[in-house]
């Protein structure tokens, strides 16, 4: 039995101070031990949330559990864990089994522990169990009852139901300046050779104040003059703790009803957040985020060059259809000129052929009806004589004289008339120097017959003019 430290000794004076009897460390250490031994159940149930968790190169597995307060979430206690690894192959696999997801830090877990106590290592649990159907933990229930209200209020799919522009210039970066995440995101946009419009609108993204500090980015971006295409909300890698600030409703719901595409590009590949989950497109890592803005303007450019090619295919194969239409039309037009000509000339021919048929014509006719006066004047002279050669026998010189003045005059209007008709003969036309005109086949006797831009064919001696009307025919 140990003394009391704090009861004097009977031995010492009564004006001597009492001093306490000390014991080593080990010995409390070991009074602990015995204590804990003897007063606590070999084996517990607990519910702890795993705060970080370290698999070792020999198998073991180390955890930090801890508990929080339910309304401040500060902790309220904290201890060691460990999973030997002749236990963790079969209770990761048998958690991973039921719950789909591997066991990580993040997760508020079930586990079935005996108690430790070493006077050299202190206070620790072995863990030699787990019930898996206790999920994920407290935050992942938080984020399933988040998605749950958000369903509710029929925001959960705004944000993706948003399009992406096709081309993707100016980009608006929540994130904070000093975040190795941020300055990969920039450096890989700088390499790829693209422009992009980029501003940053800084952010806690870390501790108690990211979701205030998110939400006030958030609205300096409505507020701003730019016309951003998407916002891009990037963080690096860290601890899963860290990323608690992002699984908050106020945020999700900020996030999920945004006017603009949201993309996201939070912690680790394994890291999956709320605003992941409601965002427009969730990549894995600030980098993931980089690829995918430099990709869609590749693939933009791809197009562009593809559609080029073919617009200038097509251009090409117009230019060759309108090259032989053209070509077809010349062909077209010189035949149609010729069958024109041609046509022309006959109908040209065919009205000179008429004429001269109608002058030979008149002229035959003329000189007949001449000869047949003649033939009947000589005829009548003839009776004429002889009756008044008895009756004006006196008269015979005068009569002789009248009727050789009479032939005369006679024969001189014969000479007339022949002479009139060699005048009016088509070769005695064209040989004084006129022409005949014809339009459409039909000789033109005025000016009013023509208008502006009819073609008009000059008949000379030696050969035919084709003019086209220009002026007004009611003015010529």
């Amino acid at each position: 039995m140990y003394n009391d430290p704090f009861i004097s000794s009977p031995s010492q004076h009564p004006d001597e101070v009492a001093r306490p009897a000390a014991v080593s460390l080990f010995e409390l250490n070991s009074m602990v031990r015995a204590a804990l031994t003897h007063t606590l159940r070999d084996y517990y149930w607990i519910v702890a949330e795993i705060s970080e968790l370290r698999v070792a190169s020999n198998g073991h597995c180390y955890m930090e559990l801890v508990q929080k307060d339910e309304y401040s979430g500060g902790l309220v206690a904290k201890a060691r864990a460990n999973i030997w690894r002749q236990n963790y192959p079969m209770l990761s696999s048998l958690f991973l089994r039921v719950t789909g997801q591997r066991l990580d830090a993040g997760m508020k877990v079930m586990l079935g522990v005996t108690i430790t106590f070493h006077e050299l290592y202190g206070y620790s649990l072995n863990v030699i169990d787990i019930e898996p159907s206790y999920t994920l933990g407290d935050l992942a229930r938080q984020r399933q009852e988040i998605l749950r209200q958000l369903e509710e209020d029929g925001v959960l799919e705004l944000n993706k139901e948003l399009p992406l522009p096709r081309v993707i210039r100016n980009v608006a970066i929540v994130s904070s300046a000093s975040a190795a995440g941020y300055g990969d995101f920039c450096n890989q946009l700088q390499q790829s050779g693209f422009f992009f419009n980029v501003k940053l609108f800084a952010a806690v993204m870390q501790g108690d104040k990211v979701e205030q500090s998110i939400l006030s980015a958030l609205d300096k971006v409505l507020a701003d003059d730019e016309d951003w295409d998407v916002v891009v909300i990037i963080r690096g890698g860290g601890a899963s703790t860290d990323l608690h600030g992002f699984d908050t409703y106020l945020l999700a719901a900020t996030v999920a009803q945004f006017p603009i595409p949201v993309l996201t590009g939070i912690g680790h590949e394994r890291d999956d957040t709320v605003i992941d989950l409601v965002a427009n497109t969730r990549l894995k890592t600030p980098t993931a985020v980089a690829a995918f803005l430099i990709d869609s303007r590749q693939n933009e450019v791809g197009q562009l060059q593809f559609l080029i090619q073919r617009l200038q295919q097509s251009v090409e194969q117009r230019l060759l259809q309108e090259r032989n239409r053209v070509d077809a039309l010349n062909r077209d037009i010189r035949y149609g000129a010729s069958v024109v000509t041609e046509k022309e000339k006959g109908q040209f021919q065919q009205l000179v052929h008429r004429f001269e048929l109608s002058s030979s014509r008149y002229a035959s006719s003329q000189r007949e009806k001449l000869l047949r006066l003649r033939s009947r004047l000589e005829i009548l002279t003839d009776r004429n004589l002889q009756m008044a050669h008895h009756e004006l026998q006196p008269y015979e010189a005068r009569i002789h004289t009248a009727v050789r003045n009479l032939f005369l005059a006679y024969h001189h209007k014969h000479d007339m008339l022949e002479r009139s008709i060699q005048l009016a003969s088509p070769e005695r036309i064209y040989a004084m120097g006129f022409s005949i005109a014809s339009c459409q086949g039909r000789v033109v006797k005025s000016a009013r017959q023509l208008k502006p831009g009819d073609v008009l064919l000059t008949t000379f001696q030696n050969g035919c003019v084709t003019s086209i009307v220009d002026g007004d025919s009611q003015n010529t």
